[in-house]
């Protein structure tokens, strides 16, 4: 009897033992997973699913991600007039019925601007969320960064604002590009100040280019500086940070340079603080002819933070609002409903487009597969805000076979870029005056501060 209790103890010790040993050990990570017991299930599942469930999986959303700088440093801005327009994109596209009969779930991310940023929610929209493309994206370093995520995990995406060259020049089959090449605007730019020069006298001997140390402005200040050489023009280069809020110290140097004109490639609210503090200095718009960075055109925010801004000149991208199409008015009419604005930024409206343009070659090719979605779009023949959009240099007429430099693989070739300017203090950017080029042009350009 006594030698059977002492062998019950012993087993009841030793179960204690066990338990207590199992409690301590490391448990496993689960997040994002299925657990142990749901994982056998899953691989006990058969691999074709009920009717009924295959129904249900029909109606399961289509994922796709949109990417907008909304904290700082990132334009916010910016990015706050990305987002409205993507989820209007998605809003109309359920309204129709979704994409291939199914819901469509927008996942949008915030990049602040930053690579490391636009790396890591790329990573997760594509791994954790499962998108099958991805749209927007304002910053040109979000860009450049971002695309080595989508080519590892080859996965779409349609920039609607980034610029730099490289982002489509090095000829990934995942990346596409409806925002204008940064060294085509450079030539837009230069030829406008020539025009300025040659043809409505302005004196121009001097450039001063503000630009921020980013895969936007340092490349697009190298441009512009290269043109400026070509047409005689003397510049110098200043950069700052992004998300810069104090050039006072800029500012000095600036002055002594006495320039005739001064170019703004900082991004964002940084170029309202640079405007603005430069006005004060006595170098401002109404001072010395100033091209503004085209966040300018949000007019609330430029009034607002550049009371001092009035005859800035102003890049935009996309024609006149009088040249608008359907789609582009349709869009104007429910971006003001939402947002009280009288017109819609271009970035805004190729943000739209991104989206949309996603959306159609998922239904023109039958798939969610990446890699039909990335045949269709070398293919589409897509009518968007922006206009006719086509991406004719891609895998069947490459560049080479094309005679074109390799920049334009996978490039929207015609997205107009037109020179605006604010003619009034405190005017709405529906109102400025186009001046450039002379095509569009609906009031001559106010030179300011010539003798």
């Amino acid at each position: 009897m006594n030698r059977t209790r002492t062998l019950l103890w012993s087993a009841i010790a030793l179960s204690i033992l066990v338990l207590l040993l199992a409690a301590c050990a490391p448990q496993a990570e689960t997040v994002g997973e299925a657990e142990p017991a749901a994982q056998e299930e899953e691989a006990a599942a058969p691999t074709e699913a009920p009717a009924e469930e295959s129904e249900d999986m029909s109606m399961e959303p289509i994922k796709i991600g949109a990417l907008a700088p909304l904290s700082a440093p990132g334009a916010v801005v910016g990015g706050e007039a990305m987002r409205e327009a993507m989820l209007i994109a998605a809003e109309e596209l359920n309204e129709r019925g979704g994409i291939l009969g199914r819901p469509v779930e927008l996942i949008i991310v915030d990049t602040e601007g930053l690579p490391e940023r636009g790396t890591a929610v790329v990573e997760r929209l594509i791994n954790q969320d499962g998108v099958v493309g991805i749209g927007g994206g304002y910053h040109s370093s979000v860009g450049v960064a971002a695309k080595e995520v989508a080519r590892d995990n080859g996965v779409p995406i349609v920039f609607a604002e980034t610029w730099n060259d490289t982002i489509t020049s090095v000829q990934y089959d995942e990346i596409f590009r409806i925002a204008p090449l940064s060294s085509e605007v450079s030539t837009v730019d230069v030829k406008f100040m020539q025009w300025l020069r040659d043809d409505n006298g302005m004196k121009l001997d001097k450039v001063v280019i503000l630009t921020e140390n980013t895969d936007y402005g340092i490349p697009a200040a190298e441009n512009t500086t290269a043109l400026l050489d070509e047409a005689g023009i003397a510049s110098v280069t200043f950069s700052v940070d992004i998300g810069t809020q104090d050039f006072a110290g800029i500012i000095e140097r600036v002055k002594a340079e006495s320039p005739d004109l001064i170019v703004t490639l900082a991004t964002g609210e940084a170029s309202y603080n640079f405007t603005q503090q430069a006005a004060d200095a006595g170098i401002g718009p109404q001072d010395v002819p100033t091209m503004c960075n085209q966040v300018s055109l949000v007019s609330d925010a430029f009034w607002t933070n550049v009371p001092d801004g009035n005859h800035c000149f102003v890049r935009r991208i996309g024609l006149p609002q009088q040249l608008y199409n359907d789609v582009a008015q349709a869009l104007v009419a429910e971006y003001a409903a939402r947002t009280g604005k009288d017109d819609i930024e271009s970035y805004a409206m190729a943000s739209y487009d991104s989206i949309m343009l996603i959306a159609q070659a998922i239904e023109d090719s039958g798939s969610t597969d990446p890699a039909d979605i990335i045949d269709a779009l070398e293919n589409i023949n897509h009518m968007g805000a922006l206009g006719p959009i086509t991406f004719p240099i891609n895998r069947s007429i490459t560049p080479e076979q094309a005679g074109v430099d390799p920049k334009w693989w996978h490039q929207f070739p015609d997205p107009a870029i037109t020179i605006v300017q604010y003619q009034e203090e405190g005017q709405d950017a529906t109102e400025t005056a186009v001046v450039y080029p002379v095509i569009y042009q609906t009031a001559p350009p106010i030179i300011v501060g010539q003798e």
